[in-house]
């Protein structure tokens, strides 16, 4: 059910960004509110009212990798330019062409999945995006905005429950404070400042990011510890090779399988086509798949068929597989479900959508 039923497209309206967030979480609902000025829009998903996430467009990346930045001398891995490359591949460059729904989310996730931070790291990580996002769209004024209970975060791992009412009471002091500072070096007279003894600057230290087995005592035998816990990190890391992704392209049409394989990375996937099913279903356990992409309108084996024998076999068992076909009726979809297949991508796809997916069933 829409609890704000006003769409994208009528004219703006003056907009009160405090008022419009507590009417949702007021109430236990579920989905993303969407708000739309001329040049930026934002986007906020909640889960029983609690916020999951929050992204602004305009800066979606700049955003994700600030902080990234910040916690790389915290997090080795997070040094490597090699790092924020894939990164751009995967996710940013899809923008240009046709926008991924939240790729900056699915970035955390693939960071999450690639072990190259924590999931505590990961709710540390959107909790500062969300205060930050948030910060931006409390200064907005007019606009359009929506409420729909359908959203992208449904089928995606999940990482903070955050109160929302908390985080604009933060960002509410944290403006006030501001201001106060700037009233203040307004209205303090030049003199005060030349009477003052000079004093040491203090630098405010930011806190750390969970660190896993790592419990934080303020003592000198504490911190050799940590120093030496950290060196050892440093090491299991130069020693740590980034996961290869082997896809298995099963279609009858040489076509879809060359660009299935242009459109995947080979840094991070590894494709393995076959163009008779009969053939793949003897080949197939050699490759040791992640996930396969089953067509399925193939002569002599459907993809239904194909796919029923292989949830038979206990190495597939829980392999995800995604049916990739044309047809788009609930009856063909209905029978994807009885086979046991994970998910269902129809053609024609792009670069976007089939990374989405993939995405999806390999976190």
């Amino acid at each position: 059910m829409k609890i704000l039923p006003i769409n994208r497209y009528r004219f703006f309206q003056r907009i009160q960004p405090v008022s419009l967030l507590k009417k949702i979480t007021n109430k236990p609902v579920t989905g993303c509110l969407q708000v739309f000025t001329t040049s930026d829009s934002w986007s906020f998903y909640f889960e029983d009212s609690k916020l999951i996430y929050a992204s602004c467009t305009d800066k979606m990346f700049n955003l994700l990798y600030d902080k990234l930045q910040q916690y790389s001398q915290q997090i080795p891995a997070l040094a490597q330019k090699k790092v924020y490359q894939q990164l751009r591949v995967i996710f940013q460059k899809g923008i240009d062409n046709q926008a991924i729904l939240n790729p900056d989310y699915l970035a955390i996730c693939w960071l999450v999945n690639q072990k190259l931070i924590t999931p505590a790291q990961a709710k540390i990580l959107i909790k500062e995006l969300a205060a930050e996002v948030l910060s931006s769209f409390l200064a907005v004024k007019q606009g359009s905005y929506e409420f729909t209970t359908e959203s992208f975060m449904q089928e995606m791992p999940k990482f903070c429950s955050l109160d929302m009412n908390v985080l604009i009471e933060n960002c509410e002091n944290k403006s006030k404070n501001q201001e106060n500072e700037v009233k203040q070096a307004i209205t303090t007279p030049p003199s005060q400042y030349l009477n003052q003894a000079p004093s040491e600057t203090k630098i405010p230290i930011q806190q750390p990011l969970p660190k896993a087995g790592i419990s934080q005592v303020n003592n000198q035998s504490t911190n050799n510890s940590y120093n030496s816990r950290q060196r050892l990190y440093r090491q299991n890391y130069q020693n740590y090779r980034k996961k290869v992704y082997t896809i298995v392209c099963i279609d009858d049409s040489p076509t879809v399988l060359t660009a299935i394989e242009s459109f995947l990375d080979e840094q991070i996937f590894s494709v393995v086509g076959f163009s008779e099913p009969l053939k793949a279903l003897m080949q197939i356990l050699r490759t040791n798949p992640d996930l396969i992409l089953l067509d399925v309108e193939m002569p002599n084996l459907d993809g239904y068929e194909l796919c029923s024998l292989l949830r038979k076999h206990s190495y597939f068992k829980d392999v995800p597989v995604i049916m990739v076909t044309g047809r788009k009726g609930f009856i063909d979809r209905a029978k994807a479900k009885m086979v046991r297949a994970s998910g269902y991508l129809t053609k024609p796809f792009n670069q976007s959508e089939l990374l989405k997916i993939i995405f999806q069933h390999l976190m």
